[in-house]
């Protein structure tokens, strides 16, 4: 039975709808940026389900591939049928909702101020999600209340059947309750109004830093459905090797079984040293492992990884660098890790365990420290140390991060970045995992402090545009 507090919501949403075109000219500023944000989180060509669609603009905005928009009122419902024919629409509260099928999204947009029972409706979204689904809440910052008050007497601002002023704390608590972990969380838009100049700079740039980042008007939730279903998956180890001459037969010896078949390859170009012929002996020498050499044409351990991953065969990849300061026998945990399902990506981090003596020097130890403050501030999501070589996930999920690596193009001569970010963009949960970090017994690093301490700054920066700035200054479109 649909509580009569519902009822008088619908009322007055289907009154606001006759007013819909007129009141969104005045707040337009506000949806072009909640819009633009909406854009940045869901991919084109997803199967999306947005609850309190209202005319259905939004949604289509989206560019889905298939859409299904649900209302309270019947108005808007009416009004986004009109509207966007090739969509679909139901009047229905999202309490209620039972569409017996699953989405690749489901944005709650400036809803949860009007629901009638925030349990129950997160009861729904997770009914209709599954492992990969991912739960996309906006909503405004109870800071704002005083302002949106003011806004209305004067006119600025439509009046809403505001019930609920509801922090991100509780978002999160509320989605807990329904099975749904929360993947980040993060407050955008510090000024909701179109002024050259003005605009760009406050939602951009200031908007992301404390304290100014707790006045925003808006906050993002972005999550999945918690499902730990165990899988027995193969795996593709990727080692990129250059002049790792000495290292190549450990790396062959020590490597575990892993899953239910377990691939090694040798990704190898520009060795001044006999790396290549090291592999091809270690091959001939080991017909039961299943071992292989690609040779890299490209310049770069970024190329050398994505070399590896386009000839992997197998479920989960890996990567295992080539100077063994990660003990091989440390990738079973990453397996188990993503083949749980409990990380998308697992990053493995240096920066847990005591540093054994010359494993890493001291400038290059705080250099990773602060790269990695500065992308989970960017990123919104834990990582505690982005340079670690060492990564682990599903192939499902690398095509999907290669599919969209147009928006920041082939920045990154590493791959930790590329992946890091990628993974980010796209909601993927990254975990750490522990790893402990040995000097080298072979050889010397590839890694120039300096020049490429530089370099990560540079790529920080551009990522600080990308995540941060360009969603609230570009169209939706602009990927």
């Amino acid at each position: 039975m649909t509580p009569p507090d519902y009822e008088a919501c619908a009322a007055a949403f289907d009154r606001l709808a006759d007013d819909e075109h007129a009141g969104r000219r005045r707040g337009r500023a506000y949806h072009r940026l909640v819009t633009r944000l909406l854009g940045f989180n869901v991919p084109p060509g997803q199967r999306v389900l947005e609850i309190g669609c209202g005319s259905g603009d939004a949604l289509a905005a989206l560019r889905p591939s298939y859409g299904v928009g649900v209302d309270v009122s019947n108005r808007m419902v009416e009004r986004a049928r009109t509207r966007h024919p090739d969509l679909r629409f139901a009047h229905v509260t999202g309490e209620e909702l039972d569409l017996g099928e699953t989405f690749d999204y489901i944005v709650l947009s400036d809803l949860v101020p009007y629901v009638h029972d925030l349990v129950a409706l997160a009861e729904r979204v997770a009914a209709h999600s599954d492992p990969g689904t991912r739960i996309v809440v906006n909503s405004y910052s109870r800071l704002w209340r005083p302002v949106f008050r003011l806004a209305e007497l004067v006119h600025l601002k439509r009046r809403t059947p505001l019930r609920n002023w509801v922090g991100p704390e509780d978002v999160v608590n509320v989605l807990a309750l329904a099975g749904l972990e929360t993947l980040s969380v993060s407050r955008r838009i510090l000024l909701p109004a179109q002024i050259p100049l003005l605009t760009p700079l406050l939602n951009g740039l200031v908007a992301n830093f404390w304290p100014f980042n707790h006045l925003c008007l808006t906050y993002w939730v972005v999550a999945r459905r918690r499902d730990r279903t165990p899988a027995d998956l193969s795996v593709s180890v990727i080692c990129p090797c250059r002049n790792e001459e000495g290292n190549v037969a450990a790396i062959v010896e020590r490597l575990p079984a892993l899953g239910t078949a377990c691939e090694l390859i040798f990704v190898e170009g520009g060795s001044t040293d006999s790396t290549r012929a090291e592999i091809e002996r270690q091959i001939a020498a080991h017909p039961e492992r299943d071992v292989r050499l690609v040779a890299q044409t490209g310049e770069g351990k970024g190329d050398a990884v994505r070399a590896g991953f386009a000839a992997a065969r197998n479920d989960v990849l890996m990567i295992l660098d080539g100077d063994l300061s990660v003990a091989p026998e440390d990738l079973g945990k990453a397996y188990r890790a993503v083949a749980d399902g409990y990380a998308e990506l697992l990053n493995g981090s240096r920066l847990v365990y005591d540093l054994e003596p010359g494993s890493m020097r001291f400038l290059n130890t705080l250099g990773n420290r602060v790269f990695s403050l500065l992308v989970r501030a960017i990123t919104g999501q834990y990582v505690k140390d982005t340079l670690c070589g060492t990564k682990a996930l599903r192939r499902t999920h690398y095509e999907a991060i290669a599919a969209a690596r147009p928006y920041f193009g082939e920045f990154d001569p590493f791959g930790d970045f590329d992946l890091l970010l990628g993974a980010a963009r796209l909601n993927l949960r990254i975990v750490d995992l522990p790893l402990r970090y040995h000097p080298r017994t072979y050889g010397r690093t590839n890694i120039s402090r300096w020049r490429h301490g530089w370099l990560l700054l540079r790529m920080t920066a551009f990522a600080f545009w990308k995540f941060r700035v360009q969603p609230v200054v570009s169209r939706p479109g602009s990927r």
